[in-house]
């Protein structure tokens, strides 16, 4: 919990500065109006000097400020920032901190000043990996980091991990940092989010953050997640009800049944009702069912055929018998069982 109010303590820092070095300080962080921060070209353009003598007068601003005795009397305010981020994993997303600490855009920017200038917090850039980050120890950052690459290098497209064992999976990798990586679920959650490889949808199930299992972009995406989620087959009208419900986002019902029917990983196991390939399900009308347990089990009565279709299908048991008739594709042997026709 955060006890002090950061624009009275940031502005004492900078009292005894020049009113241009003040301005300078304030257009720079944002700490006016609409939160607002300018460039170095902007600045200078206004005083008339070049962007470098800008960040010069920045510079010197900042190191008079740390020297300043009201900076010395702040210790306890930058102590509990370092508290803060150590209760929050030690390392964490730089939006993250400040939307914790205040959800005004003009308080937050006085917060990150106090960032800037405390001598014991580190502040890692985004790149293509990582969000921009703060920190008290740099080897621990390093040490997420490694973890967080080591176990999302060989990641595919479709790969999909629930949140609760890409913790275990953390911690497996982890084991070599015990020293520093702690057990504890809420800090690994918050080091996982600091990752822009991975990303989670909204299922809290994670994958590569290029991922459409990730990044979800029309239908056939929604219906896959839903439908996996639902973990049994469903009628494409409840798939479109639940894309509604779950994403916000309008799913006409002959839409996502034509979306269903042209995606292989759907198979349609009833009437209207989808299932997932990767489940198991084959593709293909009952008859072709038919033919392709008989071409993998060989000679089979009329109630074994019967029992495993409908492990693949919900139809009604005379459904495959009307197949099963039909000796164009099928034969019955004098002991009763069925192969496919020659």
């Amino acid at each position: 919990m955060i006890t002090f109010n950061p624009k009275q303590i940031t502005e004492t820092f900078f009292a005894e500065l020049p009113k241009r070095s003040q301005d300078i300080i304030v257009r720079r962080y944002g700490l006016s109006g609409g939160a607002q921060k300018s460039t170095l070209d902007s600045i200078g353009k206004k005083y008339g000097i070049t962007r470098e003598r800008v960040r010069q007068i920045e510079n010197y601003s900042l190191k008079n400020a740390r020297k300043s005795k009201a900076f010395e009397d702040a210790g306890a305010s930058f102590g509990e920032l370092a508290d803060l981020i150590k209760s929050t994993g030690g390392v964490v997303a730089e939006e993250d901190l400040l939307n914790y600490l205040s959800e005004d855009a003009l308080t937050q920017n006085y917060f990150y000043l106090l960032l800037v200038l405390g001598a014991s917090f580190a502040r890692e850039k985004e790149d293509s990996e990582f969000r921009t980050r703060w920190f008290l120890d740099p080897k621990l950052s390093e040490d997420i980091s490694a973890v967080l690459r080591e176990i999302s290098k060989n990641w595919t497209n479709d790969i999909l991990i629930p949140e609760s064992e890409l913790v275990s999976l953390f911690n497996k990798q982890a084991q070599t940092y015990q020293s520093r990586l702690k057990n504890n679920e809420e800090d690994i959650k918050r080091w996982l989010a600091l990752s822009k490889i991975i990303g989670k949808n909204s299922f809290d199930e994670w994958g590569l953050a290029v991922s459409p299992n990730i990044k979800t972009r029309g239908i056939r995406s929604y219906a896959y997640l839903v439908v996996r989620q639902h973990g049994s087959p469903m009628h494409f009208t409840e798939v479109a009800k639940k894309i509604q419900e779950h994403f916000n986002k309008k799913a006409h019902i002959a839409t996502c049944h034509n979306e269903l029917i042209k995606d292989e990983r759907f198979v349609l196991v009833g009437r209207g009702l989808y299932a997932l390939t990767e489940w198991g399900y084959s593709q293909g009308v009952v008859r072709e069912v038919i033919r392709d347990i008989l071409k993998k089990k060989g000679f089979l009565s009329k109630e074994e055929i019967i029992k495993q279709v409908l492990k693949e299908r919900y139809v009604k048991e005379n459904t495959v018998l009307v197949n099963l008739q039909n000796s164009n594709f099928f034969k019955k042997k004098a002991d009763g069982t069925y192969a496919v026709a020659n």
